[in-house]
């Protein structure tokens, strides 16, 4: 008799960007099935970021992360508390840090990103027919890759908003012309996801 895989549950998360303003948030459901590995691929969707980059989770005491990047930092500390973002699930988490618990992603180490993820109780009952992951709300853009983290984004803002500033017809070449910090594309975030997108590089 072939055995039945357990259907998915829904988990409602809220994922805040630390230390910028406007603020930028999300509110998502997710598959209690997923690993870690597959919930950094999705963060990196909300957010518009392009996963070149380490990142990592912290999870009550330990750090879990991908093996390479465990690999690199164990070179220089001692990696026995990390666990392998392929072999923690979010039922997992949710099981250590219970109901509202909440734990930190971290991408770029240089750049200093840093999400807050805080499990939520759904408001309205949940309708498990619907797909998985599904952003339900949120609002604005997430910062650009490489702009310099949280002080970066600030300085980067300033610079789009005034054409006096020296640093304007410069910032706008950089990032293609225009960036709206309040653009948030509810519709093309769900209709768009693809779980196979690839990494351009990491470093």
């Amino acid at each position: 008799m072939t055995p039945v895989t357990p259907r998915p549950r829904h988990i409602a998360l809220r994922v805040e960007l630390l230390s910028v303003d406007p603020l930028v948030w999300r509110r998502v459901f997710v598959s209690d099935q997923w690993t870690l590995a597959s919930l950094h691929s999705y963060l990196q969707w909300l957010l518009g970021w392009n996963d070149a980059h380490a990142h990592e989770f912290e999870v009550g005491a330990a750090i879990v992360a991908p093996a390479w990047w465990i690999e690199e930092m164990s070179l220089d500390m001692d990696t026995s508390g990390y666990r392998d973002e392929r072999r923690v699930s979010v039922a997992a988490v949710l099981a250590e840090l219970g109901a509202r618990g909440e734990f930190e992603y971290r991408y770029d180490m240089g750049d200093g990103w840093q999400l807050r993820i805080v499990f939520e109780q759904p408001s309205q009952p949940i309708i498990e027919e619907l797909p998985l992951p599904r952003c339900v709300a949120g609002e604005n853009a997430g910062p650009p890759d490489d702009v310099g983290g949280p002080p970066g984004y600030e300085m980067f803002l300033e610079a789009l908003a005034d054409r006096r500033h020296e640093e304007h017809l410069q910032m706008m070449q950089w990032i293609g012309g225009a960036f709206d910090p309040k653009g948030f594309d509810l519709n093309r975030i769900n209709r768009d996801w693809n779980p196979k997108r690839r990494a351009t590089r990491r470093h």
